[in-house]
């Protein structure tokens, strides 16, 4: 199939070919996994959830549990509120999770059953907690289906107790990995500042292999944090796309201050995730992450020749693909090609921002766009790199261009979900990502006489 992609522009506006991202649901199946003893419910069709499940299992390499409202023909005509009641009463009394998370699907949405009214009459028991987030798939990407259900969190669950803030920080990590999760923690606590941060799939997706097997693992942020989210002095939201809806609430309804700012992936949104800490609390950076800055400093300057100069195109999240592409032209890198598969005009406000600071002219960059329109681009004129997902292995291979795998999914290759992209050590290993990437490829195609053994 990949043969037959043409050269130059061909339109497709009413309809997607090989599209970069995946949809609602999923977002909203992971964010919910982020919560303490939380059973993730399909509001659809069971093959729905099964395709959400698998996809999900698929990266991190965990079982992904959710149920589902088992929608069937019947279902589909009559719509499907006896379906998510009956659901609630028997997902409580035979899986006793602390709180169900319902996400819908295109078929619910498309019937247009009224969840909030169908939760009003269900039977929940006391003590327990159901919320719920519309998102058909036919709109918006898994991105925004996160977004969705961290809102509805918030809608939820938040509650303030009327006193003064807290000396708390909640941090909205965005659709990451565990490991990612599990970094931004060690770096608010080496800064001393107590937080909040949900969701939180750490000890939840990346939980260990023991003897005894556990629905619920321990990890996954309290419905009782949650709730004292309202108390904080300060959310800082990571990632537009995934973070600010939910930002923006808790300011609205409860008067937390949100600080929004890129992923800290990369240098420069690391050193402002940290200084937003350091201004707002008054704290001081200490030696051991001062220590982490310099390495990455260091490494830059002894690995620049690897891929200074070189083309690039990054594809995916739109939270990843900003940051990737201010951290890229950090290294000094020309990124030429920038795509995501999300829907919004703020994606190309950043990027052209950003390109213009660096004075690099010429890059096509593209919201809601496909991977058959990024392999056109490739074929117009290649690039000595690729970064994104591992859907781009296709246009790899096809092209003959080595591929940096972030983001989501990673589903051929291993223990990418438990390795940090944020922070100081995240910075590392996307530079060792990088830097090897392109000396293989050095390797592979050099001449004889020219294959060194110090590069």
């Amino acid at each position: 199939m990949l043969e037959c992609v043409p050269e130059g522009a061909i339109g497709h506006t009413t309809g997607k070919i090989n599209p970069a991202k995946t949809c609602q649901p999923i977002g909203a199946m992971y964010a919910a996994l982020g919560i303490h003893g939380c059973l993730p419910h399909s509001h659809g069709s069971q093959g729905c959830c099964a395709y959400h499940r698998m996809h999900l299992t698929r990266h991190f390499r965990d079982p992904v549990l959710a149920s589902s409202s088992s929608f069937t023909e019947g279902t589909s005509v009559f719509g499907g509120a006896a379906n998510l009641k009956t659901s609630i009463k028997n997902v409580f009394q035979i899986y006793n999770p602390e709180i169900m998370a319902v996400h819908t699907t295109c078929l619910s949405e498309t019937i247009g059953d009224d969840i909030p009214n169908i939760l009003k009459q269900a039977e929940i028991p006391e003590g327990k907690i159901v919320i719920h987030v519309n998102t058909p798939s036919y709109q918006g990407s898994h991105i925004t289906g996160f977004s969705g259900m961290v809102k509805a969190m918030v809608s939820y669950l938040a509650q303030s107790d009327g006193g003064e803030k807290k000396d708390q920080l909640n941090v909205i990590p965005g659709f990451v990995n565990p490991g990612d999760m599990r970094e931004i923690r060690r770096i608010v606590s080496e800064l001393g500042v107590k937080l909040i941060m949900f969701p939180d799939t750490s000890d939840v997706l990346d939980s260990p292999l023991t003897s005894k097997y556990e629905m619920y693992p321990e990890g996954g942020a309290t419905i009782a944090e949650i709730r004292d989210s309202a108390n904080s002095s300060a959310t800082i939201a990571l990632g537009a796309f995934a973070s600010n809806d939910a930002a923006d609430l808790l300011q609205e309804k409860f008067g937390v201050t949100g600080i929004p700012l890129r992923l800290p992936i990369g240098l420069k949104a690391t050193d402002d995730f940290l200084m937003a800490i350091k201004d707002w609390f008054g704290v001081t950076v200490p030696k051991s992450l001062a220590v982490e800055r310099g390495q990455v400093i260091d490494t830059l300057i002894d690995t620049h020749f690897h891929y200074q100069g070189k083309t690039v195109a990054i594809f995916g999240d739109p939270d990843h693909v900003i940051a990737l592409t201010e951290f890229v032209l950090t290294m000094g890198m020309v990124p030429k090609y920038i795509l995501t598969g999300t829907p919004g005009k703020q994606f190309d406000v950043e990027i052209q921002k950003l390109l213009k600071d660096a004075r690099i002219d010429g890059s096509k960059v593209k919201a809601e766009g496909d991977l058959f329109e990024l392999h056109q681009w490739i074929k117009e004129e290649k690039v000595d790199l690729i970064i994104g997902t591992t859907y781009g292995k296709y246009i790899a291979r096809a092209e003959d261009i080595p591929l940096v795998r972030v983001g989501f999914p990673v589903i051929d290759r291993a223990v990418h979900p438990l390795m940090p992209v944020v922070g100081y050590r995240g910075c590392l290993r996307l530079i060792e990502q990088i830097s090897n990437a392109l000396l293989e490829r050095r390797d592979r195609d050099c001449l004889d006489e020219d294959y060194e053994l110090i590069l």
